[in-house]
Protein backbone atom coordinates (compact mmCIF):
# COMPACT_ATOMS: atom_id res chain seq x y z
CA UNK A 1 0.00 0.00 0.00
CA UNK A 2 3.02 2.48 0.30
CA UNK A 3 1.73 3.41 3.77
CA UNK A 4 4.17 4.80 5.94
CA UNK A 5 4.04 2.48 9.19
CA UNK A 6 6.13 2.09 12.73
CA UNK A 7 5.57 0.05 15.39
CA UNK A 8 6.24 1.64 18.91
CA UNK A 9 6.42 -0.20 22.20
CA UNK A 10 4.17 1.68 24.89
CA UNK A 11 6.24 1.11 28.56
CA UNK A 12 9.80 2.68 26.31
CA UNK A 13 7.64 6.03 26.85
CA UNK A 14 7.16 5.50 30.86
CA UNK A 15 11.82 5.10 31.47
CA UNK A 16 11.29 8.74 30.07
CA UNK A 17 9.78 9.71 33.66
CA UNK A 18 6.68 11.63 34.16
CA UNK A 19 6.93 14.47 31.41
CA UNK A 20 6.57 11.94 28.76
CA UNK A 21 7.26 14.87 26.08
CA UNK A 22 9.15 11.99 23.65
CA UNK A 23 5.50 10.32 23.15
CA UNK A 24 5.64 12.54 19.74
CA UNK A 25 8.65 10.88 18.74
CA UNK A 26 6.55 8.26 17.42
CA UNK A 27 5.24 10.82 14.81
CA UNK A 28 8.36 12.01 14.16
CA UNK A 29 9.50 8.25 13.17
CA UNK A 30 6.28 7.63 11.31
CA UNK A 31 7.44 10.69 9.04
CA UNK A 32 10.97 9.42 8.82
CA UNK A 33 9.28 6.22 7.27
CA UNK A 34 7.06 8.59 5.28
CA UNK A 35 10.08 9.79 3.81
CA UNK A 36 11.76 6.62 2.89
CA UNK A 37 9.00 5.65 1.39
CA UNK A 38 8.84 8.32 -1.21
CA UNK A 39 12.55 8.95 -1.48
CA UNK A 40 12.68 5.26 -2.59
CA UNK A 41 9.87 5.12 -5.12
CA UNK A 42 10.84 8.74 -6.72
CA UNK A 43 14.63 7.03 -6.47
CA UNK A 44 12.94 4.07 -8.31
CA UNK A 45 11.45 6.40 -11.60
CA UNK A 46 15.12 7.56 -11.90
CA UNK A 47 16.97 4.15 -12.08
CA UNK A 48 17.21 3.58 -15.95
CA UNK A 49 18.43 6.88 -16.76
CA UNK A 50 21.11 6.69 -13.43
CA UNK A 51 22.24 3.60 -14.77
CA UNK A 52 23.38 5.02 -18.10
CA UNK A 53 24.90 7.83 -16.16
CA UNK A 54 26.67 5.22 -13.80
CA UNK A 55 28.16 3.48 -16.69
CA UNK A 56 29.76 6.34 -18.20
CA UNK A 57 31.45 7.39 -14.85
CA UNK A 58 32.30 3.94 -14.85
CA UNK A 59 34.25 4.04 -18.65
CA UNK A 60 35.69 7.52 -17.77
CA UNK A 61 37.24 5.85 -14.41
CA UNK A 62 38.45 2.91 -16.95
CA UNK A 63 39.86 5.16 -20.34
CA UNK A 64 39.76 8.75 -18.53
CA UNK A 65 39.56 11.32 -21.17
CA UNK A 66 41.74 13.76 -22.30
CA UNK A 67 42.29 16.57 -20.01
CA UNK A 68 40.41 19.85 -21.74
CA UNK A 69 42.32 22.88 -21.03
CA UNK A 70 40.96 25.59 -18.85
CA UNK A 71 38.68 28.34 -19.82
CA UNK A 72 39.95 31.30 -20.74
CA UNK A 73 39.02 33.11 -17.73
CA UNK A 74 42.51 34.87 -16.17
CA UNK A 75 42.52 37.41 -19.26
CA UNK A 76 40.89 40.33 -18.41
CA UNK A 77 39.86 43.78 -20.58
CA UNK A 78 40.97 46.84 -20.59
CA UNK A 79 37.08 47.83 -20.23
CA UNK A 80 36.16 45.53 -17.60
CA UNK A 81 36.62 48.15 -14.47
CA UNK A 82 33.99 50.62 -16.01
CA UNK A 83 31.57 47.86 -17.81
CA UNK A 84 31.28 46.78 -13.89
CA UNK A 85 32.79 43.16 -14.62
CA UNK A 86 34.76 42.57 -11.77
CA UNK A 87 34.65 38.74 -11.78
CA UNK A 88 36.51 37.84 -15.47
CA UNK A 89 34.43 35.44 -16.06
CA UNK A 90 31.50 37.49 -17.32
CA UNK A 91 33.39 39.90 -18.98
CA UNK A 92 31.54 41.29 -22.32
CA UNK A 93 35.13 42.60 -23.66
CA UNK A 94 37.48 39.63 -23.91
CA UNK A 95 40.69 38.61 -25.24
CA UNK A 96 41.79 36.25 -27.73
CA UNK A 97 45.10 34.11 -26.32
CA UNK A 98 45.16 31.27 -28.89
CA UNK A 99 43.91 30.01 -32.16
CA UNK A 100 41.10 27.77 -32.39
CA UNK A 101 41.54 24.27 -34.18
CA UNK A 102 38.90 22.81 -35.54
CA UNK A 103 40.08 19.52 -36.61
CA UNK A 104 39.46 16.74 -34.34
CA UNK A 105 42.83 15.11 -32.45
CA UNK A 106 43.45 11.60 -33.55
CA UNK A 107 44.41 10.66 -30.17
CA UNK A 108 40.76 11.54 -29.07
CA UNK A 109 39.72 8.82 -31.74
CA UNK A 110 41.39 6.44 -30.23
CA UNK A 111 39.87 7.17 -27.19
CA UNK A 112 36.25 7.26 -28.41
CA UNK A 113 36.98 3.57 -30.02
CA UNK A 114 38.33 2.46 -26.98
CA UNK A 115 35.37 3.44 -24.77
CA UNK A 116 33.00 1.86 -27.23
CA UNK A 117 35.07 -1.59 -26.79
CA UNK A 118 35.14 -1.43 -22.85
CA UNK A 119 31.16 0.08 -23.02
CA UNK A 120 30.65 -3.32 -24.84
CA UNK A 121 32.15 -5.30 -22.32
CA UNK A 122 30.62 -3.70 -19.54
CA UNK A 123 27.01 -4.99 -21.01
CA UNK A 124 28.05 -8.41 -21.70
CA UNK A 125 29.52 -8.43 -17.58
CA UNK A 126 32.64 -9.11 -18.51
CA UNK A 127 34.39 -6.40 -16.32
CA UNK A 128 32.42 -7.66 -13.30
CA UNK A 129 35.32 -8.09 -10.91
CA UNK A 130 37.77 -6.07 -12.65
CA UNK A 131 38.88 -2.70 -9.63
CA UNK A 132 38.13 0.95 -10.17
CA UNK A 133 38.82 4.34 -8.37
CA UNK A 134 35.48 6.05 -8.30
CA UNK A 135 34.50 9.13 -6.24
CA UNK A 136 32.34 8.41 -3.70
CA UNK A 137 30.12 10.74 -1.84
CA UNK A 138 30.97 11.10 1.85
CA UNK A 139 28.37 10.82 4.34
CA UNK A 140 28.80 13.98 6.91
CA UNK A 141 28.97 12.55 10.38
CA UNK A 142 25.54 13.30 12.38
CA UNK A 143 26.43 16.32 14.53
CA UNK A 144 22.84 17.12 17.13
CA UNK A 145 22.06 19.51 19.15
CA UNK A 146 19.78 18.87 22.07
CA UNK A 147 16.51 20.91 22.06
CA UNK A 148 14.21 21.30 25.04
CA UNK A 149 10.66 20.68 22.82
CA UNK A 150 11.51 18.93 19.57
CA UNK A 151 14.06 16.66 20.52
CA UNK A 152 17.44 16.70 18.80
CA UNK A 153 18.00 18.62 15.72
CA UNK A 154 20.62 17.96 12.89
CA UNK A 155 23.08 20.31 12.31
CA UNK A 156 23.54 19.25 8.81
CA UNK A 157 19.67 19.71 8.33
CA UNK A 158 19.83 23.24 9.32
CA UNK A 159 22.60 24.12 6.57
CA UNK A 160 20.93 22.04 4.50
CA UNK A 161 23.01 21.86 0.57
CA UNK A 162 24.81 25.22 1.77
CA UNK A 163 27.95 22.99 2.83
CA UNK A 164 29.56 21.64 -0.29
CA UNK A 165 29.37 18.09 -0.51
CA UNK A 166 32.75 16.11 0.34
CA UNK A 167 33.83 13.17 -1.92
CA UNK A 168 36.56 10.64 -1.51
CA UNK A 169 38.59 8.13 -3.62
CA UNK A 170 37.52 4.73 -3.27
CA UNK A 171 38.72 1.40 -4.94
CA UNK A 172 35.78 -0.96 -5.69
CA UNK A 173 34.89 -3.66 -8.14
CA UNK A 174 33.25 -2.62 -11.16
CA UNK A 175 29.63 -4.30 -9.88
CA UNK A 176 29.83 -2.57 -6.76
CA UNK A 177 30.70 1.06 -7.97
CA UNK A 178 27.77 0.59 -9.80
CA UNK A 179 25.28 0.33 -7.43
CA UNK A 180 27.02 3.43 -5.77
CA UNK A 181 26.98 5.13 -8.86
CA UNK A 182 23.10 4.79 -9.92
CA UNK A 183 21.87 5.76 -5.92
CA UNK A 184 24.37 8.74 -6.33
CA UNK A 185 22.92 9.73 -9.82
CA UNK A 186 19.34 9.26 -9.00
CA UNK A 187 19.34 10.73 -5.49
CA UNK A 188 20.62 14.03 -7.64
CA UNK A 189 17.88 13.58 -10.22
CA UNK A 190 15.10 14.03 -7.41
CA UNK A 191 13.94 17.18 -6.22
CA UNK A 192 13.93 16.38 -2.53
CA UNK A 193 11.41 19.72 -2.29
CA UNK A 194 9.30 17.42 -3.60
CA UNK A 195 9.61 14.87 -2.16
CA UNK A 196 9.28 15.45 1.38
CA UNK A 197 6.16 17.74 0.56
CA UNK A 198 4.36 14.54 -0.81
CA UNK A 199 6.00 12.13 2.62
CA UNK A 200 4.20 14.68 4.08
CA UNK A 201 0.55 14.29 2.54
CA UNK A 202 1.45 10.23 2.56
CA UNK A 203 2.25 10.66 6.46
CA UNK A 204 -0.76 12.61 7.49
CA UNK A 205 -3.21 10.56 5.13
CA UNK A 206 -2.31 7.02 5.36
CA UNK A 207 0.22 6.58 8.27
CA UNK A 208 0.09 3.75 10.62
CA UNK A 209 1.51 4.01 13.90
CA UNK A 210 0.99 0.23 15.69
CA UNK A 211 1.27 0.90 19.71
CA UNK A 212 2.47 -2.31 21.48
CA UNK A 213 2.16 -3.01 24.55
CA UNK A 214 -0.33 -0.84 25.56
CA UNK A 215 -1.44 -3.24 28.08
CA UNK A 216 1.91 -2.42 30.50
CA UNK A 217 0.82 1.95 30.74
CA UNK A 218 -2.74 0.50 32.34
CA UNK A 219 -2.67 1.18 35.86
CA UNK A 220 -3.89 -1.42 37.99
CA UNK A 221 -6.05 -0.07 41.42
CA UNK A 222 -2.82 1.09 43.98
CA UNK A 223 -2.31 4.58 42.35
CA UNK A 224 1.73 5.40 43.38
CA UNK A 225 5.41 4.74 42.53
CA UNK A 226 5.11 3.31 38.93
CA UNK A 227 1.47 4.22 38.16
CA UNK A 228 1.76 7.61 38.19
CA UNK A 229 4.10 7.56 35.31
CA UNK A 230 2.14 5.21 33.17
CA UNK A 231 -1.34 7.14 33.70
CA UNK A 232 1.23 9.94 32.95
CA UNK A 233 1.99 7.72 29.68
CA UNK A 234 -1.94 7.33 28.98
CA UNK A 235 -2.47 10.92 29.10
CA UNK A 236 0.55 12.13 26.67
CA UNK A 237 -0.93 9.57 23.86
CA UNK A 238 -4.20 10.96 24.22
CA UNK A 239 -3.78 13.80 22.52
CA UNK A 240 -2.13 12.67 19.51
CA UNK A 241 -4.57 9.98 18.86
CA UNK A 242 -6.99 12.87 18.76
CA UNK A 243 -5.40 14.86 16.56
CA UNK A 244 -2.82 17.67 17.32
CA UNK A 245 -0.16 18.95 15.56
CA UNK A 246 3.41 17.40 15.89
CA UNK A 247 6.58 19.08 14.83
CA UNK A 248 9.34 17.25 13.03
CA UNK A 249 12.67 18.64 11.12
CA UNK A 250 10.26 18.20 7.66
CA UNK A 251 7.65 20.67 8.95
CA UNK A 252 4.21 20.33 11.29
CA UNK A 253 2.62 16.91 11.21
CA UNK A 254 -1.62 16.49 11.53
CA UNK A 255 -2.36 13.49 13.10
CA UNK A 256 -6.36 13.82 12.76
CA UNK A 257 -6.07 10.92 9.88
CA UNK A 258 -3.11 8.68 11.05
CA UNK A 259 -4.34 5.33 11.59
CA UNK A 260 -3.23 4.35 15.31
CA UNK A 261 -3.59 0.43 16.72
CA UNK A 262 -3.27 -0.47 20.13
CA UNK A 263 -2.50 -3.80 20.98
CA UNK A 264 -1.67 -5.61 24.19
CA UNK A 265 -2.13 -9.50 25.87
CA UNK A 266 -4.07 -8.07 28.58
CA UNK A 267 -3.15 -10.91 31.16
CA UNK A 268 -3.04 -8.66 33.99
CA UNK A 269 -4.88 -5.63 33.25
CA UNK A 270 -7.83 -5.24 31.43
CA UNK A 271 -8.86 -2.58 28.54
CA UNK A 272 -10.72 -0.77 31.32
CA UNK A 273 -8.07 -0.31 33.08
CA UNK A 274 -7.26 2.51 30.82
CA UNK A 275 -8.20 5.92 31.14
CA UNK A 276 -11.95 6.27 30.07
CA UNK A 277 -10.78 9.05 27.50
CA UNK A 278 -8.30 7.36 25.56
CA UNK A 279 -10.50 3.85 25.74
CA UNK A 280 -13.22 6.13 23.79
CA UNK A 281 -10.09 6.64 21.24
CA UNK A 282 -10.04 3.13 20.76
CA UNK A 283 -13.47 2.55 19.39
CA UNK A 284 -12.90 -0.85 17.36
CA UNK A 285 -12.23 -3.33 19.80
CA UNK A 286 -11.08 -6.74 18.34
CA UNK A 287 -10.21 -10.07 20.18
CA UNK A 288 -7.76 -12.14 18.97
CA UNK A 289 -8.60 -16.55 19.27
CA UNK A 290 -5.70 -18.63 20.20
CA UNK A 291 -3.54 -20.20 17.05
CA UNK A 292 -5.07 -23.80 16.49
CA UNK A 293 -2.55 -26.13 14.92
CA UNK A 294 -3.44 -25.47 11.47
CA UNK A 295 -2.21 -22.22 11.49
CA UNK A 296 1.52 -23.23 13.10
CA UNK A 297 1.84 -25.19 10.19
CA UNK A 298 0.98 -22.08 7.70
CA UNK A 299 3.31 -19.79 10.21
CA UNK A 300 5.83 -22.55 9.70
CA UNK A 301 6.10 -23.15 5.73
CA UNK A 302 4.48 -20.25 4.40
CA UNK A 303 6.52 -16.68 5.11
CA UNK A 304 9.33 -16.21 3.40
CA UNK A 305 11.70 -16.56 6.25
CA UNK A 306 10.20 -19.09 7.38
CA UNK A 307 11.56 -20.85 10.79
CA UNK A 308 12.18 -24.27 8.64
CA UNK A 309 14.35 -22.53 6.19
CA UNK A 310 15.80 -20.55 8.86
CA UNK A 311 17.29 -23.59 10.95
CA UNK A 312 18.09 -25.24 7.28
CA UNK A 313 20.11 -22.39 5.78
CA UNK A 314 21.88 -21.69 9.24
CA UNK A 315 22.51 -26.08 9.11
CA UNK A 316 23.81 -25.96 5.48
CA UNK A 317 26.70 -23.45 6.52
CA UNK A 318 27.72 -26.40 8.45
CA UNK A 319 27.64 -28.96 5.03
CA UNK A 320 24.69 -30.50 6.93
CA UNK A 321 21.19 -30.59 4.60
CA UNK A 322 18.17 -31.21 6.85
CA UNK A 323 14.72 -32.05 4.97
CA UNK A 324 11.48 -32.38 7.28
CA UNK A 325 9.00 -34.33 5.97
CA UNK A 326 5.09 -33.18 5.82
CA UNK A 327 4.46 -35.69 8.88
CA UNK A 328 7.22 -33.91 10.66
CA UNK A 329 5.93 -30.38 10.11
CA UNK A 330 2.71 -31.73 11.54
CA UNK A 331 3.81 -33.03 14.37
CA UNK A 332 6.04 -30.02 15.42
CA UNK A 333 2.93 -27.81 14.56
CA UNK A 334 0.78 -30.39 17.19
CA UNK A 335 3.66 -30.48 20.08
CA UNK A 336 3.43 -26.39 19.75
CA UNK A 337 -0.61 -26.50 20.26
CA UNK A 338 -0.24 -28.73 22.96
CA UNK A 339 1.96 -27.14 25.06
CA UNK A 340 0.22 -24.11 24.70
CA UNK A 341 -2.86 -25.58 26.27
CA UNK A 342 -1.18 -27.22 28.95
CA UNK A 343 1.40 -25.03 30.28
CA UNK A 344 1.52 -21.19 29.68
CA UNK A 345 0.46 -20.12 26.42
CA UNK A 346 3.26 -18.23 24.60
CA UNK A 347 1.67 -18.40 20.72
CA UNK A 348 3.72 -18.55 17.90
CA UNK A 349 7.42 -18.02 20.12
CA UNK A 350 6.73 -21.60 21.19
CA UNK A 351 8.15 -22.90 17.56
CA UNK A 352 11.36 -21.27 18.58
CA UNK A 353 11.45 -23.68 21.41
CA UNK A 354 10.22 -26.57 19.96
CA UNK A 355 12.57 -26.19 17.07
CA UNK A 356 15.50 -25.08 19.37
CA UNK A 357 15.38 -28.47 21.25
CA UNK A 358 14.44 -30.76 18.01
CA UNK A 359 17.64 -29.58 16.46
CA UNK A 360 20.09 -29.44 19.93
CA UNK A 361 22.16 -32.84 19.16
CA UNK A 362 22.33 -32.00 15.56
CA UNK A 363 23.62 -28.57 16.47
CA UNK A 364 25.60 -29.47 19.24
CA UNK A 365 27.61 -32.44 17.44
CA UNK A 366 28.51 -30.16 14.67
CA UNK A 367 31.13 -30.19 12.61
CA UNK A 368 30.58 -34.23 12.12
CA UNK A 369 31.52 -36.08 8.14
CA UNK A 370 29.64 -38.90 9.46
CA UNK A 371 26.38 -37.11 8.57
CA UNK A 372 26.26 -34.88 5.56
CA UNK A 373 21.81 -35.50 5.31
CA UNK A 374 19.33 -35.88 7.70
CA UNK A 375 15.69 -36.91 7.07
CA UNK A 376 13.49 -35.41 10.13
CA UNK A 377 9.99 -37.34 10.39
CA UNK A 378 7.63 -37.38 12.73
CA UNK A 379 8.78 -40.66 14.86
CA UNK A 380 12.23 -38.41 15.42
CA UNK A 381 9.90 -35.55 16.63
CA UNK A 382 8.03 -38.12 19.20
CA UNK A 383 10.84 -39.77 20.38
CA UNK A 384 12.66 -35.98 21.30
CA UNK A 385 9.22 -34.85 22.68
CA UNK A 386 8.44 -38.00 24.48
CA UNK A 387 9.15 -36.57 27.73
CA UNK A 388 7.10 -33.38 27.61
CA UNK A 389 3.88 -36.01 26.65
CA UNK A 390 2.48 -37.26 29.76
CA UNK A 391 -1.14 -37.10 31.42
CA UNK A 392 -1.21 -34.13 33.72
CA UNK A 393 0.03 -34.33 36.80
CA UNK A 394 -2.95 -34.26 39.23
CA UNK A 395 -0.81 -34.62 42.14
CA UNK A 396 0.47 -31.13 41.92
CA UNK A 397 -3.22 -29.72 42.48
CA UNK A 398 -3.45 -31.10 45.78
CA UNK A 399 -1.79 -29.04 48.99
Amino acid sequence: MDAPFVKVEATKFTEVGYVGRDVESMVRDLMEASIRVTKQMRMAEKYEAASQLAEEKIIEAIIPGKKKPAANSGVRGPFDFLLGNTGGGTATYTQTTEKIDDRKDPQENDIELARAQVRQQLRNGLLEEQYIEIDVVEQPKENTLDVSQGGSISLGSIFGDALPKRTKKKKLKVKDARKILTEQEAQNMIDMDQVTQEALDNCEQNGIIFIDEIDKIASSGYKGGADVSREGVQRDILPIVEGSVVNTKYGPVKTDHILFIGAGAFHVSKPTDLIPELQGRFPIRVELENLTKHDFVRILTEPDNALLKQHKALLETEGVRVEFTEEAVEEIATMAFMLNERTENIGARRLHTIMEKLLEDISFNLPDESTNEITIDADYVLGKFEAQIHEDDIDRFIL
